[in-house]
């Protein structure tokens, strides 16, 4: 018998006021479709965690059981999934206990992703080693032999933060009504698109609803890493559609659209959209399916976000979770505030940089904290990117030569960059895939990373870029040139003196200009920012391509490449040379049929990255650094932190815990 319809049937013989905890292969709703002959489970699928073979009674929190005995929410037997459906968290050291804040800073409503990224629950999620993908809030899935046709099961009787069911309605209306007519701002993400192997033509992807708590994906060409790409691209797969019906024009019209955005406070419909319909989560008139919901207005002094009576995970011993009561979020104004506060006891769960390593490693016993170093998947910890598109045609023409590139890169002592700006815990070398990740190239870490300014001088003189009596360098034709980095943070500015220092020593000028991260951003995506100190961090380009294979406006050194597949060739710049290569390597990739194949093409990606150097490294990688009280337990100490698992939200924090 297959182990799905197995659980299953041990499923219906458990009595009413217990539960069994979801098992290795969570079981497909009981009135889901069979999959047929052709149709089997995905080889290398990772699935939720083996819970325990006895049975447990679910518990909930007591301000929970104080609003159940209020008549505020209804009983917790009526607020989770069917008892086959509910998801059992692993914990990492002991069962909790109830209650408590977590207290961390934030910039305010612009700084979303603070609060965002631990709280996310997407439909899948990526296992502890980053390699594979478990189901999440979907509870399992089919996928057929080749690849084109992927079938989805939900929890049954799962709901939202605000009661209302949770069904497959919810994800075909975000996809007919909000994806697919980009009302929040955002294309159709790749991950929707398979791709013809012979002929490279792309085709969108069929979504359909089967049953209330099963959908299919249905591809034209094999999508081999279809769950890992929709991990990473579209995490949350589904929307609230008793509250988009509400305000999107579609159903509401254009004049009404604008009159409830500007109740919002928001001057047009679209900004309003991209705030309602993406960045969700800080907003608590929004129904969710998160551990905690937003409680308050964001714009306040502390932004409060308490535990969703509706959550649907529970630990090994049936408590509900999470376990802490709520996330209590206090606005900074100045970035020296962050590590103050850690150090006065203020926070007791945040997460810094390696620059601070050594303050906070010193402070560790007196403030009664730990300091948990996570590896990051990051290729430097200090480094410029060089926009191979900026508008400026001359700077465009230098930038796009690899000996301008050479120069920049053995211009520079990174043997004093690693100590002054990292405290010595970088290594000095080249921004490259750290050892142990897809990608890694031996040997390129060293490439153009010794300090050589005879040779840096000699390939600027080669270049036609000749010093005048003020000591700096012109273009060939006499015009001044200047390098102007823009960052928008503080944070790098020990970093970019230093830069600045080297780079004029070679004659080449340099202007440094700190602005606001929503100018930063404006100035991004303008494609005005010529040089800038964005890492590049990507734990498998295969899985989250974006930062090294243009397809959308994101990432500095690509800004006009990406505009031009994000558009479909409507704006920007075409792709040329061994970029143009790179975006039919990712076709390719797309085309696979097989991992293996996949890889493969993945690593040619890389490996052109490393013949351009079109990032510039000047420290390796360093930990990022999770402070934690003494008193939050459950943090794990072995993960890996990186944008695509979601960085601390890698660590599940609906299981930390407070001890009194």
């Amino acid at each position: 018998m297959n182990k799905s319809r197995l659980l299953v049937a041990m499923t219906l013989v458990l009595f009413s006021v217990l539960f069994a905890a979801c098992t290795k292969d969570e079981a497909a709703p009981s009135d889901a479709p069979k999959p047929s002959e052709t149709t089997e489970k995905k080889d290398d699928a990772a699935e939720p965690t083996e819970a325990p073979a006895e049975t447990v009674v679910v518990q909930e929190a007591p301000m929970l059981s104080e609003l159940v005995a209020s008549g505020a929410i209804p009983p917790l037997a009526e607020r989770l999934p069917v008892e086959s459906d509910i998801m059992v968290e692993p914990v990492v050291e002991e069962i909790g206990q109830y209650g408590g804040e977590w207290k961390m800073p934030w910039n305010g409503p612009g700084d979303r992703w603070t609060v965002g990224q631990p709280t996310e629950e997407s439909l899948f999620r990526f296992s502890k080693d980053g390699g594979k993908v478990e189901p999440n809030v979907a509870k399992g899935y089919d996928v057929n032999e080749n690849s084109t046709e992927f079938t989805i099961y939900l929890r049954e009787g799962m709901k939202w933060s605000d009661g209302e069911p949770f069904t497959a309605d919810d994800v075909i209306f975000y996809w007919e009504h909000m994806l697919k007519k980009e009302t929040f701002g955002k294309k159709v993400y790749d991950a929707y698109y398979s791709v013809d192997p012979a002929t490279g033509d792309k085709a969108l992807a069929e979504v359909t609803k089967v049953d209330d708590y099963t959908f299919k994906v249905t591809h034209k060409y094999p999508s081999v890493q279809f769950l890992e790409r929709v991990a990473i691209d579209n995490k949350w797969f589904f929307a609230p559609e008793h509250f988009h019906r509400t305000i999107l024009p579609e159903f509401v019209g254009e004049e009404k659209a604008l009159a409830i955005a500007k109740e919002w406070g928001f001057e047009d419909v679209q900004s309003f959209l991209v705030a309602t319909g993406y960045y969700y989560w800080i907003n608590p008139e929004i129904p969710t399916l998160r551990a905690w919901v937003a409680k308050n207005d964001p714009d306040s002094d502390q932004f409060i976000m308490e535990r969703n009576p509706y959550y649907w995970k529970v630990d090994e011993e049936g408590k509900q979770l999470p376990y802490i009561d709520r996330i209590v979020a206090t606005k900074i104004q100045d970035p020296s505030h962050k590590i103050l506060g850690t150090l006065a006891g203020d926070y007791n769960l945040t997460w810094f940089g390696a620059a601070d390593f050594t303050v906070l490693k010193e402070n560790e016993q007196k403030a009664g904290y730990r300091v948990i170093p996570w590896s990051t998947a990051a290729w430097s910890s200090a480094g410029v990117q060089l926009n191979q598109t900026i508008a400026d045609p001359k700077l465009r023409k230098l930038f796009q030569d690899a000996k301008f590139r050479e120069a920049l890169s053995i211009g520079v002592n990174r043997v004093e960059i690693t100590e002054i700006y990292t405290n010595g815990i970088a290594e000095p070398i080249q921004a490259s895939v750290p050892e142990g990740l897809v990608g890694y190239q031996d040997g390129w870490r060293d490439q153009w990373a010794a300090y050589e300014p005879d040779r840096a001088n000699q390939l600027l003189d080669e270049l036609g870029l000749k010093k005048g009596a003020d000591g700096f360098r012109t273009h060939p034709d006499g015009s001044d040139l200047t390098l102007t980095i823009i960052d928008g943070t503080t944070d790098t500015a020990p970093f970019l003196e230093l830069l600045k220092k080297y780079y004029e020593e070679m004659g080449l000028k340099t202007d440094i200009k700190v602005v606001d991260q929503a100018t930063h951003q404006e100035l991004k995506y303008s494609n005005q920012v010529p040089l800038h100190t964005e890492n590049i961090s990507v734990a498998n380009v295969a899985f989250r391509p974006d930062t090294l294979v243009p397809l959308r406006v994101l990432t500095p050194w690509s800004i006009e490449y990406g505009r031009y597949a994000e558009t479909g060739g409507k704006e920007g710049m075409a792709p040329i040379g061994d970029v143009a290569e790179i975006m039919k390597l990712w076709d390719r990739i797309k085309a696979a049929k097989t991992t293996d194949e996949i890889n493969k093409l993945a690593a040619d990606i890389v490996k052109i990255h490393q013949k351009n150097q079109w990032v510039i490294g000047y420290a390796g990688p360093t930990p990022n650094l999770i402070v934690a009280s003494n008193k939050i337990r459950n943090v794990p100490t072995d993960l890996i932190w990186a944008d695509e698992f979601r960085s601390l939200g890698h660590a599940h924090p609906a299981q930390f815990f407070i001890q009194p």
